[in-house]
């Protein structure tokens, strides 16, 4: 399958790609402080590679979309700055929704998160409780959702488009020295504080006559790597050690084309955290008790990317070809004794994923440039491995323990080659009179468990009243494929008969979502410092896709709702002035969903019989979620504060109830000193949880859910930032 997406990827560039040439150097002027050739053409090279960027950003339409921006200035103003965990950003933007493990639900999904670099997809991971992105590779970062154009595909509740940092052009860090002339420098941090709280990271950045570079290197480590399940205020048995790893390096092959090549590596070590004062639910041979504060549960992650890009200008097309390949695995590993006599199953988990990708786009102006015709391909091909050797206790047909000897379970059974491939071809059409239409289509095909497809119409509108108000709106059809890490079938039969079997049988293999997606919303800008926002979505789906929990054993797998609906609104804000700054996003969701059609083994019958007969909420619904924040630079101390709040998330019987609403308040003061021996340093001091509110994010009931996981308790940090 490699060999062929490289093919393709050839015959698709070579229309558009000319001979290559070496870039024209400009005749050197007198100068007897640096060498005038080095430093007109390095001009040169940051001059062409702004041009390359502003053809790149013209392969991504947003027409008819929603969309929220947030920059690396918006991210140092951040209590904890660019130290700050990716998915901690986005609960920044409106609609996002925080839950246990780090996950986010962006307007009532369960995932359904695309993240894209420099305008190439990432191809997912297996969901863990680690980020894999570095938030010090972000220049800019841009939030989509609601009705996407046809460009967008496969995971659509949010697409995450980051635009990195690079050495073509000048890393603005804290603590620097300001010079602008500087060809290569970089950025040294070190950030600790409670909870054993150790970060250290550095960057590097530098660029020549044809060439640039950003790398970043990040280790990380603290007692609370995974949300605490008690209420105390340390957690007990929680250490984890996170690595990260970041470069992107290009190399101009002309003025109107560059090549790229982008990589990152993320290995992260979590302790799985203890409740102590559990009672064992199973009986072992030869052990009388278990203290659950002594389980000695771990997991491992870690993810591997690179991609390479051939991106640039060619008579009036631009385009960017990309290949890509990515391998991420979680490995668990349980305490045998411990999970056995609480759980009734000790399992030994390996799930793995490598995927190669294509990713092919193009854009071409014609009609006077009044329509701009986009068009283009992605297809991956996956290789998903799920191993798991499980001890388990005999049991009979009603799940009761009859034997105190386990016995081994080994399950092998989950290598498949699951293809996808999808074609977009749309148009953007500037009418006139400020309205601007996007319309086109975009086919699917996944070829895995099972083989589904669909045709997908989309169309967006943006209609400028004036420079201060535009109203957008648009329909768009979604499809989204089920990740391919399952659960078959011949996984839940090996279990039948032991203490570790489910309660309903399995039905058919989990099936693709399809949705109508309708949005529309309005922003005004009041005056120079003051603009609003106002968004209201609908989603009307078939197959609806959520996750559950795969019996005692830390497996999650998706399963399908008959049908879904989903609705909310959207209301933001942001005010600037001088020195100070602000912003607060409100929104109200409603995600329901009836009728379970895969995947039963995640309900007990009378659920089941329920959710037959009753639309019933998404666990991961929740009513009204709020963030702002606000900022002040006072004679260059930077003070901030930022806040989250959310109604709860559903629990008990058939998500029947809803856990009680919380609120987080962060703060931070920071300002640049001069220290001896080091220099211009910024020096920032953070508080996470100030107000040290108690608050569940999940309590250990509802549908799909097994622990309880409380949010973070109040911590001081320091942090020390330097640019050299």
């Amino acid at each position: 399958m490699t060999k062929k997406l490289l093919a393709l990827a050839i015959i698709l560039t070579l229309p558009a790609v000319p001979f290559a040439r070496a870039a024209d150097t400009p005749a050197a002027v007198p100068d007897a402080a640096a060498d005038p050739a080095d430093k007109a053409t390095t001009l040169q090279a940051v001059e062409v590679n702004a041009k390359l960027d502003r053809a790149r950003n013209q392969l991504s339409p947003s027409v008819g979309a929603s969309q929220y921006v947030i920059d690396s200035e918006a991210i140092e103003r951040l209590p904890l700055g660019d130290a700050t965990p990716l998915n901690q950003i986005l609960l920044q933007a409106p609609g996002v929704v925080q839950d246990s493990y780090g996950q986010l639900h962006i307007r009532g999904d369960h995932g359904d998160v695309q993240y894209r670099i420099n305008g190439v997809i990432v191809p997912e991971s297996i969901e863990g409780f680690g980020q894999t992105l570095d938030p010090d590779i972000i220049e800019r970062v841009q939030l989509l959702t609601g009705a996407l154009p046809a460009q967008y595909g496969y995971r659509t509740a949010g697409v995450v488009e980051i635009t990195t940092e690079s050495g073509a052009h000048r890393h603005h860090g804290t603590g620097g020295d300001g010079e602008d002339d500087k060809n290569s420098g970089g950025k040294i941090s070190l950030l600790t504080g409670s909870f054993g709280a150790l970060q250290t990271e550095i960057s590097l950045h530098g660029s020549g006559d044809r060439w640039s570079y950003f790398t970043t290197f990040e280790y990380a480590q603290n007692d609370v790597g995974i949300e605490n399940p008690t209420p105390a205020y340390n957690a007990i048995h929680d250490r984890t050690h996170q690595a990260k790893g970041f470069g992107y390096f290009s190399y101009l092959l002309s003025d109107d084309m560059r090549l790229s090549f982008m990589a990152g590596v993320t290995n992260n070590r979590f302790q799985i955290p203890n409740n102590p004062d559990q009672q064992p639910s199973f009986a072992l041979a030869g052990v009388d008790t278990f203290d659950s504060a002594r389980l000695d549960e771990r997991q491992r992650e870690h993810t591997r990317f690179g991609v390479v890009s051939l991106q640039g200008h060619f008579g009036a097309t631009d385009y960017q070809v990309s290949l890509g390949q990515r391998y991420t695995g979680v490995d668990y590993h349980p305490d045998p004794v411990g999970d056995l006599v609480f759980n009734g199953v000790a399992g030994t988990i390996h799930r793995a994923n490598r995927a190669s990708t294509l990713q092919a786009d193009f854009s071409v102006p014609f009609a006077d440039s009044t329509h701009t015709l986009r068009y283009g391909l992605h297809a991956s091909s996956e290789r998903p491995v799920s191993d798991s050797t499980s001890l388990v206790f005999p049991a009979d047909a009603d799940g009761n323990q009859i034997n105190d000897v386990p016995i081994t379970i080994v399950d092998n059974s989950q290598h498949i080659n699951a293809k996808t491939c999808g074609l977009y071809l749309q148009d953007e059409w500037g009418i006139g009179d400020g309205l601007t239409l996007n319309y086109g289509l975009r086919a699917d095909k996944v070829d895995a468990y099972v083989s589904e497809g669909q045709i997908s119409p989309r169309i967006g509108f943006v209609y400028q009243f004036s420079d201060a108000t535009a109203l957008h709106a648009g329909y768009a059809r979604y499809f989204t494929p089920p990740p391919t890490e399952l659960i078959s079938p011949t996984d839940i039969a090996l279990f039948q008969g032991t203490t570790n079997q489910l309660p309903t049988d399995v039905n058919a293999e989990t099936r693709s979502e399809r949705s109508h997606y309708f949005d529309v919303g309005l922003n005004h800008k009041f005056d120079a410092h003051w603009t609003l926002g106002l968004d209201a979505y609908y989603r009307k789906v078939r197959n609806l896709l959520d996750e559950g929990q795969f019996g005692a054993a830390l497996i999650f797998s998706p399963f399908n709702y008959d049908r879904g609906r989903i609705r909310g609104v959207e209301f933001t804000a942001n005010y600037t002035n001088g020195n100070l700054s602000g912003y607060f996003n409100l929104s109200s969701n409603r995600a329901m969903g009836r009728k379970v059609v895969t995947g039963q083994y995640n309900f007990d019958q009378d659920e089941l019989d329920y959710i037959a007969t009753h639309w019933v909420h998404l666990d991961h619904d929740q009513r009204l979620t709020g963030s702002g924040g606000i900022s002040y630079d006072w004679d260059g101390l930077k003070l901030s504060a930022d806040f989250l709040y959310g109604s709860g998330l559903r629990r008990d019987f058939a998500n029947s109830a809803h856990l009680p609403r919380y609120w987080q308040i962060n703060l931070s003061a920071a300002r640049d000193f001069d220290l001896p021996a080091i220099g211009n340093t910024n020096v920032r001091l953070a508080v996470i949880n100030a107000t040290d509110k108690v608050y569940q994010l999940r309590d250990g009931s509802g549908i799909g859910v097994g622990a309880p996981q409380y949010g973070p308790r109040a911590g001081a940090y320091l942090g020390l930032s330097k640019s050299f």
